[in-house]
């Protein structure tokens, strides 16, 4: 049985590039078609002369009307199993001076992982396959897969692409951005998506940009955000746009993401036995549901894992010093409130813990002072007046001899507050008090006449003062005096006595 030769091949890609240039034309703009050639020995693939199964993809680009389109024609060899096998055989520069979780990135929306919204049941993925792309807000925090999925929807729909940055992109290039987009919509009839990653970093007025080619849907709107949208994007956009919001990636979808990872860049690492099943788990549960992180820990862990003297011990020792925390994000208010409320709920375990994340992970040791001072008043308040005493020193401390030695202050203090009684009557009076200020007439009640201060000669004889009785002249201090306007005689705000002190023994969750 004839088998084909090396002269063969060159007429075989000649072929590849005359189909490929009949189909430039129809092509979009930015299009991956991967074609294979039937043979007796596997489905959709072909043989070469030493009968092992090979696979040729073809990659089109063609980034405008005028430009010629390049085709590549890539090899790929089987596994013994007919399978592809993920080893990239070619690669250029640029791929290889990638990040790991840059080359690695899913292409499809089955590779994405933990996201039920592109899922096969997904609303989302829905939306895509029939090609009715809203503009839309993909809200979640980093790693999950917002840039991923905005690329994918590039690739599935029939739209030019257009990808920016709010932190390197003005207003000038987004209206230039526009009126290519509305040229694209009349020439060609085809839609323009734009991807703006992290779109918080604009500002609301800068926002606005967006607002006519959205609402005319000159262009479909693609949002990345790690912020709440309901804070940091402009209303009027947020009305025009879906939300979608991306859920945390769990420890499952992170090790699977490894190992794909490791299947596909395996061969260009070769790593050695430190790198197992083990230590995959640990860089997942150390990821946290970023994917990104896990894999830049994965990378860094073979790249470790070469040292001769290194072993797995080691290796996760160094990737500890690489906890992440974003200290202007929802992590951010997240672990401070977290913080606040196990001191409130006097778990000096959870708070300890809380603490020791913020200072393991850098955040300002005055900022977490602050809060503490604020925790003195609020929570335990009048159950302990030396508290807010202890938690001023306390930023003191913080203040004048600072990290690392400041930590044992702020600690001494935490476990203080948590362990000590509470008390809110003097935050709710004030509460009860700013409440009252709120009614009609209420905020500019006259203050009783004796009340008055009376500094000059007119008005001490208008009778500023004249009938208030000075306290210390009568025994302790007691006096029966009006001290509100006569409107409130009859108000209290200060409350007798603390929430919790008396039980509804069905409400008890301790009893």
């Amino acid at each position: 049985m004839p088998t084909s030769t090396p002269a063969a091949r060159p007429s075989l890609t000649k072929f590849f590039q005359t189909s490929s240039s009949k189909k430039a034309t129809e092509a979009s703009p930015s299009t991956h078609i991967e074609r294979r050639q039937p043979s007796s020995d596997a489905g959709n693939a072909f043989t070469n002369g030493n009968n092992s199964v090979l696979s040729h993809s073809i990659s089109i680009k063609r980034p405008s009307p005028d430009s010629s389109f390049e085709a590549t024609i890539t090899q790929n060899p089987a596994s013994p199993q007919n399978e592809p096998s993920p080893k990239r055989l070619k690669t250029t520069a640029a791929q290889r001076a990638q990040p790991l979780a840059e080359r690695i990135r899913p292409r499809t929306l089955d590779e994405v992982q933990g996201q039920d919204l592109v899922g096969p049941q997904g609303v989302l993925r829905g939306l895509i396959e029939s090609d009715r792309v809203p503009s839309m807000i993909l809200w979640g925090s980093a790693g999950t897969g917002k840039t991923t999925i905005a690329r994918v929807i590039a690739h599935m729909v029939d739209s030019r692409f257009v990808e920016i940055n709010s932190t390197s992109s003005g207003v000038a290039e987004c209206k230039k951005l526009f009126a290519e987009a509305k040229s694209e919509l009349g020439l060609t009839g085809r839609k323009t998506i734009i991807f703006c990653d992290e779109i918080h970093r604009f500002s609301k007025s800068q926002q606005d940009v967006f607002l006519g080619p959205v609402e005319t849907g000159t262009i479909t709107l693609i949002g990345a955000t790690t912020e709440n949208p309901s804070f940091k994007v402009q209303s009027a956009l947020l009305s025009r746009c879906r939300t979608f919001t991306l859920a945390k990636l769990t420890t499952d979808n992170v090790t699977s993401i490894l190992k794909r990872a490791l299947q596909i860049e395996g061969p260009n690492y070769d790593p050695s036995d430190l790198v197992d099943e083990e230590l995959i788990k640990y860089l997942a549960a150390f990821g946290d549901g970023d994917a990104r992180t896990a894999l830049n820990l994965l990378e860094l862990a073979i790249d470790l894992s070469r040292r001769p003297e290194m072993t797995k011990e080691n290796i996760k020792t160094a990737l500890t010093k690489t906890l992440v925390y974003d200290r202007a994000g929802d992590q951010h208010y997240d672990t401070i409130s977290a913080f606040h409320k196990s001191v409130r709920g006097s778990d000096p375990h959870a708070a300890l813990y809380y603490l020791a994340r913020m200072l393991q992970s850098g955040e300002d040791a005055l900022y977490i002072a602050r809060r503490m001072v604020v925790i003195a008043s609020e929570d335990v308040g009048l159950a302990d007046n030396s508290m807010l005493t202890l938690a001023i020193s306390t930023y003191t401390a913080a203040e004048k001899i600072g990290m690392p030695e400041a930590r044992i202050n702020l600690a001494h203090c935490a476990v203080a507050l948590a362990l000590s009684k509470k008390s809110t009557r003097a935050y709710r009076g004030l509460g009860n008090a700013m409440a009252a200020l709120t009614e009609p007439g209420v905020a500019g009640l006259p203050i009783p006449v004796h009340l008055r201060n009376a500094p000059t000669r007119l008005m001490k004889e208008m009778g500023y003062g004249k009938e208030y009785k000075y306290n210390p002249k009568y025994v302790n201090g007691r006096v029966k005096q009006q001290y509100l306007p006569e409107e409130l005689r009859a108000s209290t705000f200060l409350e007798g006595r603390d929430l919790g002190t008396e039980v509804d023994e069905e409400l008890d969750e301790w009893g």
